[in-house]
């Protein structure tokens, strides 16, 4: 489990966490597969996006898996097993992946950018239809299931925490908008447009834009400073963020990391 969190929500309400040692060494080897996230945040999050209700945010998920890593129903029983064994506190983050070289490597199918897509909606369907305990079969182009049996049911109602992360705006941000309960967007200088593209897909189908919690990543280097981080949080805390993951790039003492965060947390605090 690589990412933790290293100070409370500040006045805006932006929390930021950071990845350990084990995060900062999976970025330099550029090897990211299933990067857990660990701790739960202080403060509300917006409301469940399907009647859930609000409350804590889940103090697991992956920050995020492939869609390509796993059968979509086996992903789905995983995330229910520690679900019931946290007491419902475990959530899923996917996208539809990026890192060729790792999946090459590893021994995964790399399909195409649009058949990753196509499988990144069809697996989130399924997963949501596992959580709902329907049992009805899943015909898909990719997957087809004969009995989506999720027994025993997780604990989170109505499913686990889902978030998706990519910050594309035709597909990814679409998703979003359509099934969960948070995104996760690179931190750039068009990162408030991502949002107004979240927005628009949001009005586009019948979605309360403000249901979905605003989550976004940026790294540091060993040329970073407090200073940047607290910079970096601050903007992205007044373009609309609430939470913020931080990773660390060719760093290789902890202790620094540690200190860098523990310096910004305390000015954001």
């Amino acid at each position: 489990m690589s990412s933790h969190l290293i100070g409370p929500a500040n006045s805006d309400g932006l929390t930021v966490n950071g990845e350990d040692e084990h995060g900062a060494r999976t970025a330099h080897r550029r090897f990211h597969l299933d990067r857990w996230r660990a701790g739960a945040r202080p403060g509300p999050r917006p409301a469940r996006a399907r009647g859930g209700g609000g409350g804590d945010p889940p103090e697991l998920h992956t920050l995020v898996t492939g869609v390509i890593y796993r059968e979509p129903a086996l992903l789905a029983k995983a995330v229910t097993t520690l679900d019931v064994l946290s007491g419902g506190r475990v959530g899923l983050g996917i996208g539809a992946a990026w890192n060729e070289d790792e999946s090459r490597g590893l021994g995964f199918d790399f399909p195409p950018v649009a058949e990753r897509f196509e499988r990144l909606e069809e697996a989130i369907r399924i997963c949501l239809q596992m959580w709902s305990g329907s049992e009805e079969p899943f015909d898909g182009q990719h997957y087809q299931l004969g009995r989506t049996l999720n027994s025993p049911q997780s604990l989170a109602r109505p499913h686990p925490y889902l978030m998706i992360g990519g910050s594309g705006e035709k597909k990814t941000l679409r998703l979003v908008a359509q099934y969960a309960d948070a995104c996760n967007i690179l931190a750039s200088p068009d990162a408030a447009r991502k949002l107004d593209v979240l927005r628009a897909h949001c009005d586009a189908v019948g979605r309360d834009y403000d249901e979905i919690e605003k989550t976004a990543m940026f790294g540091i280097d060993p040329t970073s400073t407090a200073d940047d981080i607290v910079a970096t949080a601050s903007g992205l805390a007044e373009t609309g963020f609430i939470a913020a993951y931080v990773y660390a790039r060719d760093i290789t003492e902890p202790d620094r990391i540690i200190a860098l965060f523990a310096d910004a947390a305390a000015r954001l605090g």
